[in-house]
């Protein structure tokens, strides 16, 4: 059988169009498509296996937000396969963002206009709300149910003599203005997105410095300005209409209109291609479309250090031994009720 391959958030967008690409460059791939929503995972691994019969596609239900979920899967995944080639740890969320109309307004009468509609700086701001576990719901589905599935799955991902990769979608948006150590949730702003996929950034280093020597490589990549139901959802559909002739002009003029899902997932399918020993962790890989429609893959430092790197993997352990505690005691509760109902 051909190499394992993990795609969370694997039911539509980029994590598709990936997988997609993935089956075209090699149909002995066993490809597991790990989702909230089985419904629509189930539509996506038949749109799959209509396009390319004979490949092996497994579905797996897969709530990255929701820490019970995410330790289920990984046991799962764990019994399922004795080795993990390949994990993209794709599935974001942006909820209840917000326009701001008069920097709208601003930007598209300025220098700066490109830049804010690639990076959404300036633009978004974000109401995020707390999980079940007592998570911020942004922080918990875009980094820490997948810092938590990567400790999961560690002995399928670390194995002598062998390689693997973890690939983080990352964003434009990531900036490190947004992102605060002492807040690492962001509770107390407004721009959870940007402040999650920045986190995710340091996380890949941090992960690099410790699983390297294991055999585990991390890499991060930027999409691009992508229209997927994640971006649809910042404006109103008529907005889109009216707008969207302009960014395909717009493209002409810059390369990080990738606009497509197919193009956006253009770095992911380029380190799927690499060696991951001879990627740089101090890198993001951009996935770029020039204005004739080619597609490539440019790196481009990020602004993180080792530091500030080290320092949130120590705080996502302590928290993961907290929320472990929690979830414990609960069910420690729940099994002194059911015992006294019993008797």
């Amino acid at each position: 059988m051909g190499k394992v391959v993990l795609v969370t958030g694997a039911n539509s967008g980029i994590g598709l169009a990936l997988c997609e690409r993935l089956l075209s460059h090699d149909a002995l791939l066993q490809l597991c498509l790990a989702c909230r929503n089985m419904a629509r995972a189930e539509a996506a691994r038949h749109a799959l296996l209509t396009s390319h019969p004979q490949a092996h596609v497994s579905l797996i239900q897969l709530d990255v937000g929701c820490v019970r979920s995410v330790l289920r899967a990984a046991q799962e995944i764990r019994h399922r396969y004795n080795r993990l080639d390949y994990l993209f740890l794709n599935a974001g969320i942006m909820p209840n963002p917000q326009l701001d109309p008069k920097a709208l307004y601003k930007g598209l009468f300025s220098g700066r206009a490109i830049h804010m509609f690639s990076t959404g700086e300036g633009l978004l701001t974000q109401k995020d709300t707390l999980t079940s576990d007592g998570l911020q719901e942004v922080f918990a589905t875009n980094l820490f149910g997948h810092f938590l599935l990567v400790r999961e799955l560690e002995p399928l991902l670390c194995r002598p003599g062998c390689s693997s990769q973890v690939i983080w979608t990352s964003s434009n948006n990531a900036r490190r203005s947004a992102f605060r150590l002492d807040d690492m949730q962001h509770k107390g702003g407004v721009e959870p997105y940007s402040s999650s996929k920045y986190a995710s950034d340091l996380l890949s280093l941090a992960l690099n410095r410790r699983y390297n020597n294991q055999g585990l490589y991390s890499s991060v990549i930027c999409p691009g300005l992508v229209m997927t139901n994640l971006t649809y959802g910042i404006l109103p559909s008529f907005f889109w209409t009216l707008i969207l002739p302009l960014m395909w002009l717009i493209r002409i003029f810059t390369n990080t209109f990738t606009l497509t899902p197919y193009n956006g997932a253009e770095a992911l399918f380029w380190l799927f291609m690499q060696k991951p020993e001879s990627l740089d962790p101090m890198v993001k890989y951009h996935s770029l479309t020039s204005g004739l429609g080619n597609n490539y893959t440019q790196p481009r430092k990020m602004d993180i250090d080792d530091n500030v790197s080290s320092a949130l993997y120590e705080k996502l352990i302590e928290l993961e031994c907290t929320v472990r505690k929690k979830l414990k005691d609960v069910d420690l509760e729940h099994s002194a009720e059911i015992t006294q109902t019993e008797g």
